[in-house]
C-alpha cells in the first residue's frame, strides 16, 4: 500500500516510495508534482467515477472518499488500485486545504473478479445447456440454456440426477461405457437422446469432462449438451431422399446395392441363396401416353405396394428408375423357394388396378438369377437378371426367365476370343500354310490350298480347330476371310515372280460369301494383284452352308465367276446332295469329303459313296478331286475309280509358302500310282 498527501493550496502531491515503485516512478518517492500529473495518469474512464466522491469531500458534504481506478504505470501497462482519502485539514471558511490517503493495488483481485464475471456470464448466456454435478451426479447448478433444452426450471433439476432426463433408447452397456471413459480418461463425448419434460424425445451431443482439485481428485463433473434435433432430422430426411424413391418410397439403386451386398456375405456364411429378381412393367408406357403421367405416377404407387405385399419378410424391392424394379430374395435354403414369391409377383402386378373411374392392367415380365450359382459381383447380378427379364419378354411377358449361367459364359468367353483374334489379326499373327494338290496320274502339281494358322506369341503354331469355332456366324469372320483372300493373292504373286505358276483355293465361310457386297469386295482384292490371272484364285464353299439359301449363293457365285473366279463344293456327300442341287450350285470342282476316302477301303458304304460323286462329276463335266489320301493305296484306290486328282496327307502335309516351290519342283508320283494307270481300262 502506498501513502499520498495532497496540498490544495500548492496543487502539488506528494507520494511516498511505496507508491513510487508501485507506479514504476524513479525514487525518491517524496518529490511533489502536480496533481494534473496524478489526473493525466488516470485512465479517462476512471475520472468520471473519481470525480464526484472527491468533489464531495471538497465541499465538506463528506470527510473521505473511496474509489477504484487504473493507473498507468511508467512502462505503459494498467494498474488497477483502490484509492482511499480523507481530509486532514480545512481553512476557516470550512474549505478543505490539504487531504491524505492510500492506494492499494488490487489488480489481481480485480483480474480474479473479471474473470468470475467472464464465467459467470458464459455460464449464463451459453448456448450449450451447462450442468454440473457433484461426484454422486446429483445435479448443484444448471444455466438458462439447460431449462430452454429440457423444459426443467433450475429450481426442479437442482438437486436431481441427470438420469431424470432418460429416454430409454440407450440401454445399460452404453452408460458403463460412458462411465467407464469419464474413470479413465477424465472426459466422454458423444451422442445421446433424452426426453423433455413434456415427455418429446430430443437428441442431443454432449460432453463430460470430470473437475479435479490441486491434489487432482474428481470433485464434480461437468456437461456441456447442444440440442441437434433438426439437425438429426434433416440428417434423416437426407438419408431418405439418397436412399430412398420419392415416388414409391421404395429403397433405389444406392439402397439396393448396399442390401444386396449384405444379402450376398449372409448367405456365404450361412449357405443359403438368394435371387435377383429384374421386374419391367408390360403395357406400362400405354398407360403414361393415353392417360398421362398422374395417372401413370399412381399406378406405379399401387403396384409398388402390391409388390411389396407379395414379398417375404426379409425380402427388398426397390424401384430402378420408370416402370422398373428388382427384388432380392434373400435366405433361401433351396433354390426353388424363390418361384412361389415370383408367381406372386406376376399375379400382383397382372391384377387390375382402380385409379378414380379408369381401371388399368399390365402385367410383369421378370429376369431371376440365382446366387451364389451366378458368382459375380452385385452389379452384374442384377444386369444378369436385366438380360433374363429381355428373354421373358421376347417370351411372350406376363413369365419370368431364369438366367443361364453356361450360356451365359460361353458368350463371355467366346467374346473374349473374338476380342483376342481381333488382336491377332492386327498384330499380323496369322500365317497361310499351303497343301499341294497334285494329279496321281500326270505327276502335275495342279494347285494349293491355302490354310489357316495363328502363330500365337504363347501357345505357338495353332491350327484352326483351335480358333475357327470361335469365329462361326460372327462378323470377325469376313475380316479374317478377306485377310486369306488377300494374303493368297499376294503369295500367287510372288510364286510367279520366282517362276511357279500355281492356282490357290481358299475356304470361304458361308457369312462371308453372303455378306452384302462380297463380289464388289473381291473384285477389289483382285485388282490389287492384276498379274495373277483372276482364274488362278479357287473358293471353296461347304455343301451344308450353300444350301442354307441356294438362290443367293447360286448369284454371288455367278457374279464371281463372270471376273473369272473359280469354285468348288467342299465336303460334298456330307451335306443333303442332290441332282438339282449339283446343277443350280454350277461349281467347277468336287471336293469328296476326306471322311469317305479315308475308309473307302474297308467300308463298302463310304465305297459306293466314292464312286458315285466320281460318277455324277463326270455326268456334270465337273472336275472331281479327293481330300484325305493318306495312303498309296488311297491314291490307288481312287484311280482306279476314275479320280486322278487328290490331296492329303500321303501326298505332302500343309507347307509354309517358302517350302511350296522347293517342293513341287521334286514331288513326283509313286510308282505304284503309275503302275494303277497303266492297269486302269481306258
Amino acid at each position: 500500500m502506498g501513502l499520498w498527501n495532497w496540498d490544495l493550496r500548492t496543487g502539488m502531491v506528494q507520494g511516498d516510495d511505496t507508491l513510487a515503485q508501485m507506479f514504476g516512478d524513479p525514487p525518491p518517492g517524496t518529490e511533489r508534482v502536480p496533481i494534473e500529473e496524478w489526473r493525466s495518469r488516470t485512465h479517462p474512464e476512471d475520472l468520471l467515477a473519481l470525480d464526484p466522491p472527491l468533489i464531495a469531500c471538497l465541499k465538506g458534504e463528506t470527510e473521505q472518499f473511496e474509489v477504484a481506478q487504473r493507473i498507468r504505470h511508467r512502462d505503459g501497462h494498467w494498474i488497477w488500485g483502490l484509492w482511499r482519502g480523507r481530509v486532514t485539514e480545512r481553512d476557516a471558511q470550512g474549505k478543505c486545504v490539504a487531504l491524505m490517503g492510500s492506494f492499494h493495488d488490487i489488480t489481481e483481485r480485480r483480474e480474479a473478479h473479471e474473470r468470475l464475471q467472464l464465467a459467470a456470464s458464459v455460464f449464463t448466456h451459453a448456448r450449450e445447456g451447462i450442468t454440473i454435478t457433484d461426484t454422486h451426479g446429483t445435479i448443484i447448478e444448471v444455466n438458462d440454456t439447460f431449462t430452454r433444452i429440457t423444459g426443467y426450471s433450475r429450481e426442479e433439476a437442482i438437486g436431481n440426477n441427470p438420469r431424470m432426463l432418460q429416454s430409454g433408447r440407450q440401454g445399460p452397456d452404453f452408460y458403463a461405457a460412458m462411465w467407464h471413459s469419464l474413470t479413465t480418461d477424465g472426459h466422454w463425448t458423444g451422442e445421446v437422446w433424452n426426453r423433455r419434460k413434456s415427455g418429446e424425445l430430443f437428441a442431443e451431443i454432449i460432453t463430460i469432462s470430470a473437475v479435479r482439485n490441486l491434489l487432482g481428485a474428481v470433485t464434480h463433473y461437468v456437461a456441456l449438451f447442444t440440442d441437434i434435433t433438426s439437425l438429426k432430422e434433416n440428417e434423416r430426411k437426407l438419408e431418405r431422399i439418397a436412399h430412398y424413391d420419392a415416388l414409391t418410397g421404395l429403397p433405389n439403386r444406392v439402397l439396393l446395392a448396399d442390401r444386396l451386398q449384405q444379402a450376398m456375405a449372409r448367405c456365404q456364411r450361412r449357405g443359403h441363396s438368394l435371387a435377383v429378381a429384374f421386374i419391367d412393367l408390360d403395357g406400362f408406357k400405354a398407360v403414361n401416353d393415353l392417360h398421362g403421367h398422374e395417372q401413370g405416377d399412381g399406378l406405379l404407387v399401387a403396384l409398388a405396394q402390391r409388390l411389396q405385399s407379395s414379398l417375404r419378410e426379409g425380402d427388398t424391392l426397390s424401384r430402378m428408375g420408370g416402370d422398373e424394379f428388382v427384388a432380392v430374395l434373400s435366405d433361401l435354403e433351396n433354390t426353388k423357394d424363390c418361384e412361389p414369391v415370383l408367381e406372386r409377383m406376376l399375379h400382383a402386378a397382372a391384377d387390375p388396378v382402380r385409379l378414380g373411374d379408369t381401371l388399368f392392367q399390365v402385367s410383369a415380365s421378370i429376369g431371376v438369377t440365382l446366387f451364389p450359382a451366378d458368382g459375380v459381383e452385385p452389379d452384374l447380378l442384377i444386369r444378369h437378371a436385366d438380360q433374363a427379364m429381355y428373354q421373358a419378354k421376347q417370351a411372350g411377358k406376363n413369365r419370368y426367365h431364369l438366367f443361364d449361367v453356361e450360356q451365359d459364359t460361353a458368350v463371355k468367353t467366346q467374346r473374349e476370343e473374338i476380342a483376342r483374334i481381333r488382336q491377332a489379326l492386327t498384330a499380323q499373327e496369322f500365317v497361310l500354310y499351303y497343301q499341294p494338290k497334285v494329279n496321281m496320274r500326270t505327276g502335275q502339281v495342279t494347285g494349293a490350298e491355302a490354310l489357316i494358322r495363328w502363330n500365337h506369341p504363347e501357345r505357338g503354331l495353332l491350327a484352326p480347330a483351335a480358333f475357327l469355332p470361335a469365329m462361326h456366324n460372327h462378323a470377325i469372320s469376313i475380316d479374317v476371310g478377306d485377310w486369306v483372300i488377300s494374303t493368297a493373292l499376294r503369295q500367287m504373286a510372288d510364286w510367279q515372280a520366282q517362276g511357279l505358276d500355281l492356282p490357290v483355293s481358299v475356304n470361304i465361310d458361308a457369312r462371308h460369301l453372303q455378306k452384302e457386297g462380297f463380289s464388289l469386295r473381291l473384285a477389289a482384292l483382285l485388282a490389287a494383284q492384276p498379274q495373277v490371272p483372276t482364274s488362278h484364285l479357287e473358293l471353296e464353299i461347304l455343301e451344308t452352308s450353300a444350301l442354307e439359301d441356294i438362290a443367293l449363293v447360286s448369284d454371288i457365285m455367278r457374279r464371281c465367276q463372270a471376273m473369272g473366279v473359280r469354285f468348288a463344293l467342299d465336303d460334298f456327300g456330307t451335306g443333303y446332295s442332290s441332282l438339282t442341287y449339283l446343277k443350280r450350285l454350277g461349281a467347277e470342282v468336287i471336293k469328296i469329303d476326306q471322311s469317305f476316302v479315308r475308309d473307302m477301303q474297308t467300308d463298302p458304304d463310304d465305297l459306293a459313296i466314292v464312286r458315285g460323286v466320281i460318277g455324277l462329276a463326270h455326268a456334270f463335266h465337273r472336275e472331281v478331286i479327293a481330300e484325305g489320301v493318306e495312303t498309296i493305296a488311297h491314291g490307288t484306290a481312287l484311280l482306279r475309280l476314275g479320280c486322278e486328282h487328290a490331296q492329303g496327307y500321303g501326298i505332302a502335309r500343309p507347307m509354309p509358302a517358302s517350302e511350296l516351290p522347293h517342293w513341287a519342283q521334286h514331288w513326283s508320283p509313286d510308282r505304284a500310282w503309275t503302275a494303277a494307270v497303266d492297269a486302269t481300262p481306258r
